[in-house]
């Protein structure tokens, strides 16, 4: 298979990764604009998702010469890290339908700063403590590390509280159930990357206690959102936060351009996952993650600039804006240099 092994190859894959996090969610915006609901968007993102990771897996995680090759590993069959991998698809999927849902009720606004801010610090939190309770020290400057963390608390508060500034300018009320909603989708998807972690081989990756190769434990994630999607998506369907009931006649009777978005939607965001587990081996998950999930800041600059979501804004949120840029930037520098 082909992996990275330099450090600052790395962490391009790192950032790589941060962009498609921080992107997917444009094509949500895309169809939502063709009245699209989000439960329909869902199955074209999960179908993105597995083929884009099958389609790693069967080249560049059997190319190379790097470890074991992906058919190697499906050959061994070691279910106890399967077990594992799968549990982390199932786990970020039941998150990503509520941060989906999230976006569709009040928007990037809501469900980047909250739901993806939640899961970013609570992400490096939980794969921290990965690493020392396999008893594995801490390969880093800790003290920068949670420097770092501070500054992007700091940074995803101030986003917050501009996007409030523009929520108060047209609506009066940030919209609680957007909040809820994104709330829990982060408390969820923090947990789903450490999962992942334990599935692989430790030769691979820090933190690791299975027998996977990166390609085979993303393959198995992907594979535990295909399964668990028509569970958790199916009860989106019946019970939805906004708009009327959607059905799959509705989806069937959807352009195949706005299939194809959703499912550009999926290849995206797997995508970044591929690249970062490419290079988690040279950057510890602590940093992988950080720097992976920093896709709150892309998704600023994709509504900022892209999407004109701040126009009319009231005075003083562009300070608040260039404040939490330079602060996502400072807190990333940091993190960075923490490994």
């Amino acid at each position: 298979m082909i992996l990275v092994e330099n450090y600052f190859l790395a962490i391009l894959c790192c950032v790589v990764c941060c962009i498609c996090w921080g992107s997917w969610a444009n094509t949500q915006k895309m169809v939502a604009a063709k009245n699209w609901s989000f439960e329909l968007f869902y199955w074209d993102l999960t179908i993105g998702l597995f083929l884009t990771a099958a389609l790693a897996a069967v080249t560049l995680g059997s190319m190379g010469s790097e470890g074991r090759t992906f058919f190697e590993d499906i050959t061994a069959m070691d279910w106890n890290s399967i077990k594992y991998a799968i549990l982390g698809g199932i786990v970020w999927n039941f998150g990503n339908i509520f941060l989906t849902a999230a976006i569709a009720v009040a928007g990037m606004s809501v469900g980047f700063p909250i739901g993806g801010g939640l899961a970013w610090i609570g992400g490096i939190i939980f794969n921290y403590l990965l690493i020392a309770f396999t008893g594995q020290a801490y390969p880093g400057n800790q003290l920068l590390l949670w420097i770092g963390v501070a500054v992007i608390i700091i940074a995803i508060l101030i986003c917050g509280k501009a996007y409030g500034r523009l929520s108060s300018g047209k609506s009066g009320v940030t919209p609680k159930k957007g909040i809820l909603l994104a709330v829990m989708a982060g408390l969820a998807i923090m947990f789903f990357y450490g999962l992942v972690v334990k599935s692989l081989d430790p030769q691979y990756v820090t933190g690791g206690t299975g027998t996977l190769s990166p390609y085979t434990g993303v393959f198995f994630f992907a594979l535990g959102v295909l399964v668990s999607t028509p569970i958790f998506n199916s009860i989106a369907m019946r019970n939805p936060v906004s708009g009327n009931k959607v059905t799959m006649k509705d989806y069937f009777a959807g352009s195949t351009r706005t299939h194809l978005i959703g499912v550009l939607g999926g290849l995206i965001w797997m995508g970044g996952m591929v690249v970062s587990f490419m290079g988690a081996g040279a950057a510890n998950p602590a940093i992988s993650y950080a720097l992976s999930n920093a896709s709150p800041v892309v998704a600023m600059i994709w509504g900022v600039f892209v999407w004109k979501e701040f126009k009319g804004a009231p005075k003083g949120t562009n300070s608040l804006i260039s404040s939490m840029f330079i602060l996502f930037i400072l807190g990333l520098v940091l993190i960075t240099f923490s490994n």
